[in-house]
């Protein structure tokens, strides 16, 4: 992974691209995080069996506002019927999020698969509408990444009831092009959820448009770089496919530029 530094300054704040990735954070958040990381991988395999709960104890608070945000959402899609996509994975947390909500929620329910679509290897394209912070290759995660994600995925549904039958699906590749194939593939499939994570025009754009036939009266859509000043091209491509007078979005108190709004709303 490239390690780019840039930054500039947005009302009053200082943003910037840290090994890929759009920071906030100053030299004192950074030195706390690397001691809390570096504990964390000190005490991990001295947690024995229960390793993954006791492991909360070093759980941060921006990471326990994300599980908190997508608890709710996921509860507003329960009497929704379809399927969930994820546009822009990266790592996986989203998704294994959602397998464990739907393992807790709506075990039997096998006709809510979970589709991931992500290059795995960044951003494939950047517009001149995604203003200066953006390259081509930041949110990249591993060579093969896709590999080892589907593992986890796949332990995560084994420890779910229903476990036989897969009810989850990774997508490599442009988001823009492999849209096609996905509609093709699953003619019958109605959307529940589209998680936009993009962050860039011409993805979002492209499979909004691509999509939105799918969309029923309560879909739930959620953006997660909306009214963002360094990465504008979601707000842009909301506008032109959607109309930001034509949806009705809310935000949630713990996420800053995370929106979500029902389709038909």
């Amino acid at each position: 992974m490239k390690n780019r530094y840039a930054q500039k300054d947005i009302n009053q704040q200082t943003y910037k691209i840290q090994n890929g990735e759009l920071s906030s954070r100053t030299e004192q958040d950074i030195l706390l995080d690397t001691r809390l990381l570096s504990i964390s991988q000190e005490l991990l395999p001295q947690y024995g069996g229960n390793w993954n709960l006791h492991n909360v104890v070093t759980l941060k608070q921006k990471a326990l506002s994300r599980i908190i945000y997508y608890h709710e959402l996921y509860q507003k899609i329960l009497d929704v019927p379809g399927v969930i996509c994820e546009f822009g994975v990266q790592w996986g947390a989203t998704l294994a999020l959602l397998q464990n909500f739907r393992g807790m929620y709506e075990p039997n329910n096998v006709s809510r698969t979970i589709f991931g679509f992500d290059t795995f290897e960044g951003f494939s394209t950047v517009d001149s509408k995604d203003g200066g912070f953006a390259e081509i290759g930041d949110y990249r995660s591993l060579p093969n990444y896709e590999d080892t994600l589907e593992e986890i995925l796949s332990i995560h549904e084994g420890l779910h009831a229903v476990s036989h039958i897969k009810k989850f699906e990774l997508i490599k590749g442009d988001a823009s092009q492999t849209i096609d194939g996905w509609l093709e593939r699953n003619p019958h499939a109605i959307v529940s959820m589209a998680i936009f994570d993009m962050d860039v025009y011409k993805p979002t754009k492209d499979v909004l448009e691509k999509l939105m036939p799918r969309f029923v009266k309560g879909t739930l859509l959620v953006f997660d770089e909306l009214n963002c000043p360094q990465l504008p091209g979601e707000t842009l491509a909301v506008q032109e496919v959607l109309g930001l007078n034509n949806i009705r979005l809310k935000r949630h108190p713990f996420q800053s530029y995370c929106a979500w709004g029902v389709f038909g709303e």
